[in-house]
Order: structure tokens, then C-alpha cells, then sequence
């Protein structure tokens, strides 16, 4: 205690002899440090749309912590005996995989050649990494060198480096993942992509039927199971994107209505919307209705595809011969009133899309990943379906004519988009120490007062203390333990 004491004499006499200028120079360098901070995350906020600090402190400081990250999608809805708990996460999910996403290489990466700019986001394209890290790997990789090679190509940031190292894995053997990427990223035409999907395809069912058959002997082979499954399904469903991209939109057809009996569990996927935007392409409304039929209910989780192609469809039963000038005069027939009321629900549910759809609003390349009732979900829907409500006839001004009678464009302002707290609070620490240093240089007296006053303010619970210690003790007690 007595040196403790003595530390602190000596640190009021350091308090003591310091002058004005010390605190001017303190101040101004705290202002000038908060300043660059301030700057530095405005501009990583502009850019990759999130603060960097919290990146830092979620992908880095966290798992140091022995935190979780609850927000990345689980890989227990491969089996069947997990549909409740299925259900359940995808109803709490709030960011969901595009399942309409463009291809990185012969898709997005066009218009990275003409503008020279990137068309997703950082935190899209880090949601990308983590859903293949999740559904592409497992616990069990390292047995087998190629996927072990895999895994850490999926954790990879760098394009090249991911490419490369797909090429490495398949001079081992023939990997379905590896593949996978390489479709997905290095093929520069849909003809490509589909080449290499075939080429997946044969890999990725002979690992998921040696797999089937070793599912039951531990929870190493479930894994592994769980795994297989979830490639062959994205195998299939992108097979599928590249028939429709192609214009073989029947045989598209054909493989999304398979794959959907194959793996009727598998409602993560939404694989029922390719089916949709494909049926829409062959205007096969009768088995779009049966397909909205069947998944337009309740106890699913809802989608801008969902209700606005419940909307054209009703709206398309009336729109060739909608007036609003006729509707007013004679009031709404009974299909109208179910038009209306099917537009009224859908824009409710997302009221962003009818801007897109209306072309009131520029279209941009869909994201990789979507916020459901969000702006994001409009550009993704209306980037696929506008020429399906183009096809019917009146189906536009119907849209139009309702959207305009209701508010819920007005009220329903969803996501609201807010500063990082980061942001705000390296603002707020900013503009308190220039407002210090500004003080400081103008009142240095002063301001040098009002420190030692405050420091002094500081220590002064500990000094209390220490004399409250030393009244107590003994002298003898304090010389003993001086000693020690």
C-alpha cells in the first residue's frame, strides 16, 4: 500500500508541472486520431456497405471470444426426420440465398467487363462464402485430400485463388465441388457453365450413393450424407437454370418437378420459384396456379414471387377489359374485387416492387442474396418477372391503378436503412475531442485547470481509500507488509 501511495503522490506531481501546451498537443492529437478513424469508416461504409470495425469485432474478435454466429444458415435440412426443425429455422431466417442468382463468371462478371465495377457487395458475397462453407464441407474433408483442398478454397477471398485451387483439387480426382466453382466462376458463357455442371453431376452422385449407404453407421457419415445431398441438389437446380437460360425451358421444367420430388423436404431452396418463373416463361398458368396452389400457404414462409404471381394470375382474369373510369361507375365485379384484393396483399407483403415493375425505378442486377419485404427482393423479383406481367395484357395498369389507391407504399418503408453504431459513435468521439482541442488552444489556462481538477476528481475514490486503509492498519501491520 505504501508504494502504491507513493505512485500515486508521484503521479500528482507529474499532473502538476504539466503545462497548457501539453493538453493542446493532447487534445489536437485525440481529435486528429478520431478524425482519421471517422473518415476510415465512412469510406469502408460507402464501399462495402458495413463497419469495419464490427466486421472485425464479428468475423475475428468474437470466435476469439467463444461467440457463435447464429446468422449463418444451419445444414440440418437434408434428412428427413428434420422438417419441423426446418420449418422452423427458415421461418426465422432473415436474409435468404437468390434462388434465382445469376452465375459470377458468365453473368456478373459481364458487367464487371464493360463498367469496370463490382456488382455485389462485399457483406453479398461474404454471406455467399459462409453458405458454401456450410453446405459444401464437412467435419470428415480432411480424409480425402482433394475436398480437403476444397474447403480451404471456399474460405478463400481472392477469385484467382479459389480457381486455382478447384483446378488443384481436380488433378487429384474428380470433385463435384471443384467443379462446382469452377462452373460458377470461371466460365465465362452459360454453355460453359452447363459443360462443367454435367461434369459435377456425374461426381457428385457417385459420392452421394456411396454415402446413402453409409448414412446410418455415425454421425461422421450423416455429416458427410448431409453434405452430398446438398451439392447433388445445387447440381441439379443449377442444370436446370442453364436449360432455362438456354431456352430449353420445358426440359428446365422437367428437371426443377424431378428434383422436387427427389427432395420434397428440401423448402430452404425454394426451388418452387424456378419452377414458377419457368411455367410463367411457358404461360402455362394452369400449373402455376397448382403450384401456388400448393405452396402458397400459411405455414410457409411468404416471398415477393409468391404473392405478386398469385396477383397476375387473378389480375389476368380481368385486366384485358379493366377501366377505372367504367369500375367507378358500376362498382368492382367479384373477379376484380379478388384482383385488387390479391395486388392489395402483395404489396403489403413487399411494397418496393411495384416501382420495378412499373419502371418507375431503374433495374439493377439482382444481389446473390435477398432481405424478404425488402428493396432487395423487389430488384430480384421484378429482374426476372417483369416480362411476365409485360405478357398479359392490362396486367400493368391494373398494378398500377390499384398501387396508386392504396398507402401501403407510403407507410410500409421497410428495411430502414440506419448509420453503423460505429459510425455514429467515432463521430460523436470526434467532434467531442476537436471541440476539447479547440477549447484547449483558446483557454490553455483554463482547460489545464479544469484537467487537473478533473483528474484529480478521478483519483480522488482511491485516495480516499488508501487513507482510510493506512487510519485502520497498524503501524506494525504496515511495516510488515512494507517488508513483503
Amino acid at each position: 500500500f505504501v508504494i502504491y501511495s507513493d505512485n500515486l503522490t508521484k503521479v500528482s506531481m507529474f499532473l502538476n508541472t504539466l503545462t497548457p501546451k501539453f493538453y493542446v498537443a493532447l487534445t489536437g492529437t485525440s481529435s486528429l486520431i478520431s478524425g482519421l478513424i471517422l473518415i476510415f469508416e465512412w469510406w469502408y461504409f460507402r464501399k462495402y456497405g458495413t463497419s469495419f470495425i464490427e466486421q472485425v469485432s464479428v468475423s475475428h474478435l468474437r470466435p476469439l471470444l467463444g461467440g457463435v454466429d447464429n446468422s449463418s444458415p444451419t445444414n440440418s435440412n437434408s434428412s428427413n426426420g428434420d422438417a419441423d426443425s426446418n420449418r422452423q429455422s427458415v421461418s426465422e431466417c432473415k436474409v435468404w440465398r437468390n434462388p434465382l442468382n445469376l452465375f459470377r463468371g458468365a453473368e456478373y462478371n459481364r458487367y464487371t467487363w464493360v463498367t469496370g465495377r463490382e456488382p455485389l457487395t462485399y457483406y453479398d458475397m461474404n454471406l455467399s462464402a459462409q453458405d458454401h462453407q456450410t453446405f459444401f464441407t464437412c467435419d470428415s474433408d480432411h480424409l480425402r485430400p482433394a475436398d480437403a483442398i476444397m474447403q480451404k478454397a471456399w474460405r478463400e477471398r481472392n477469385p484467382q485463388a479459389r480457381i486455382s485451387a478447384a483446378h488443384e483439387s481436380l488433378e487429384l480426382e474428380d470433385c463435384a465441388t471443384a467443379s462446382i466453382l469452377l462452373a460458377e466462376e470461371e466460365a465465362t458463357t452459360i454453355v460453359e457453365a452447363e459443360k462443367l455442371f454435367k461434369q459435377a453431376l456425374k461426381a457428385g452422385e457417385g459420392c452421394y450413393r456411396r454415402s446413402q449407404q453409409l448414412q446410418h453407421h455415425g454421425a461422421q457419415y450423416e455429416a458427410q450424407h448431409r453434405r452430398d445431398t446438398n451439392v447433388l441438389v445445387y447440381i441439379k437446380r443449377r442444370l436446370a437454370m442453364c436449360s432455362r437460360k438456354l431456352g430449353r425451358t420445358r426440359e428446365a421444367v422437367k428437371m426443377l418437378r424431378d428434383l422436387m420430388k427427389e427432395f420434397p423436404l428440401l423448402s430452404m431452396f425454394n426451388i418452387h420459384e424456378n419452377l414458377l418463373e419457368s411455367l410463367l416463361e411457358l404461360q402455362n398458368y394452369a400449373d402455376v396456379q397448382a403450384v401456388l396452389a400448393k405452396y402458397d400457404d400459411i405455414s410457409l414462409p411468404k416471398s415477393a414471387t409468391i404473392c405478386y404471381t398469385a396477383a397476375l394470375l387473378k389480375a389476368r382474369a380481368v385486366s384485358d377489359k379493366f377501366s377505372p373510369e367504367a369500375a367507378s361507375r358500376r362498382g368492382l365485379s367479384t373477379a376484380e374485387m379478388n384482383a385488387v384484393e390479391a395486388i392489395h396483399r402483395a404489396v403489403e407483403f413487399n411494397p418496393h416492387v411495384p416501382k420495378y415493375l412499373l419502371e418507375m425505378k431503374s433495374l439493377i442486377l439482382p444481389p446473390e442474396h435477398i432481405l424478404k419485404r425488402g428493396d432487395s427482393e423487389a430488384i430480384a423479383y421484378a429482374f426476372f418477372h417483369l416480362q411476365h406481367w409485360k405478357r398479359v395484357e392490362g396486367a400493368l395498369n391494373l398494378l398500377h391503378c390499384t398501387w396508386e389507391g392504396t398507402v401501403f407504399h407510403e407507410v410500409s418503408v421497410y428495411p430502414k436503412k440506419e448509420l453503423p453504431f460505429f459510425i455514429l459513435f467515432t463521430a460523436g468521439l470526434c467532434s467531442f475531442t476537436a471541440m476539447l482541442a479547440l477549447l484547449t488552444h483558446q483557454f490553455p489556462e483554463l482547460m489545464g485547470v479544469f484537467a487537473k481538477a478533473f483528474l484529480s476528481t478521478l483519483f480522488a475514490p482511491l485516495n480516499f481509500i488508501m487513507e482510510k486503509v493506512e487510519s485502520i492498519l497498524p503501524s506494525s501491520l504496515w511495516h510488515q507488509l512494507t517488508r513483503i
